[in-house]
């Protein structure tokens, strides 16, 4: 166990509201308690992504979810945030420190569909409820590929809020995240985890970020044994990629960095990082992949996403971004 050396007795720790967010954290908490021997204790807050019934791309996405747990962190009022990755911004916030990335959960997408459908089997002309460009991109450009086209419907709110769209018959489909369906305890509503081959995820998806202030030294030592150190080199190829193409977390952006086996012993050799750009409408579509040594450094790692970006910014993907429209 890690010395309590420092620690205040008690421990606050910043989370949304959600019932997802509140779910996640509870499972850091516990983490955290195990670890340093101090009781933690959950402090809800409201940030503006959860007041807004506007959609992302339209209040700019980036930092919605994570300014307010930031600002409390900052002022004092709680000890650590936890904070969904994909939420937040790739520039580094002044005065704080990522302390840790723990394993990540499965980075797929879900369909939640009706009758136990897979996508392959819903009807022409299918309503498929997503508030993500990103989604809406490979979702439709899926479907052209089969011949066929889906109605893809901007929806926004909570877990229960989505799927009850398809139990009320106004949508024949949603997709999730398969990380929050299972660490609510409800991965078994999806009809189908989608393949990435399909749908790339979003940069950081599945993944955890842990924050506390820089300062908090003792604090952030002892949140780094909760590190994963692939994950970290993982998602910070992705956010790398998505800095380098200056797109924010509601842009037509995937990424996913993940390891590549080879050989009979099939040991892993490399990191393979995958990216997407596309219109909302799927019918241009920039997928790119390349491949870097690991275990990586995170200056390697985001070389990898850099790299990687620059290759898709000559292939015209900066185009795609405009495309935006929900």
């Amino acid at each position: 166990m890690t010395s309590p050396t420092a620690l205040p007795t008690a421990l606050k720790l910043g989370t949304r509201r959600s019932a997802l967010a509140m779910a996640q954290s509870g499972q850091v908490a516990e983490q955290v308690r195990q670890l340093i021997g101090r009781s933690v204790e959950l402090v809800e807050i409201t940030t503006y992504g959860d007041t807004s019934r506007e959609h992302l791309a339209q209040i700019g996405g980036t930092g919605v979810f994570v300014s307010a747990l930031r600002d409390a962190l900052l002022a004092g009022k709680i000890d650590l945030a936890v904070h969904s990755l994909k939420d937040l911004p790739t520039a580094d916030a002044e005065g704080l420190t990522l302390a840790a990335i723990p394993v990540r959960e499965d980075p797929r997408d879900a369909l939640v569909a009706r009758d136990g459908l897979s996508f392959e089997q819903l009807p022409d002309g299918a309503r498929i409820g997503t508030g993500s460009p990103r989604r809406m991109a490979q979702l439709n450009h899926w479907a052209r590929s089969m011949g066929r086209a889906i109605e893809t419907v901007p929806i926004r709110g909570n877990v229960d809020t989505r799927i009850g769209y398809v139990a009320s018959g106004d949508l024949h489909a949603v997709v999730l995240a398969a990380a929050g369906l299972n660490r609510l305890g409800r991965l078994g509503e999806a009809t189908q985890l989608i393949p990435t081959d399909a749908l790339l995820p979003a940069p950081g998806q599945g993944a955890l970020a842990i924050e506390c202030a820089a300062h908090n030294v003792v604090l952030a030592d002892a949140l780094a044994e909760l590190d994963d150190p692939f994950t970290r080199a993982a998602v910070t190829a992705e956010r790398s990629l998505l800095a380098a193409l200056e797109a924010g977390c509601s842009a037509p952006v995937g990424a996913l960095a993940e390891p590549h086996f080879q050989g009979a012993a099939e040991r892993v050799t490399e990191l393979r990082l995958r990216g997407v750009v596309g219109t909302t409408d799927g019918v241009e579509l920039v997928q790119m992949s390349i491949t870097g040594p690991t275990p990586a450094t995170r200056t390697e790692a985001a070389a990898l996403g850099r790299e990687l970006a620059d290759e898709m910014l000559a292939k015209g993907a900066a185009g795609l971004m405009g495309e935006r429209d929900l």
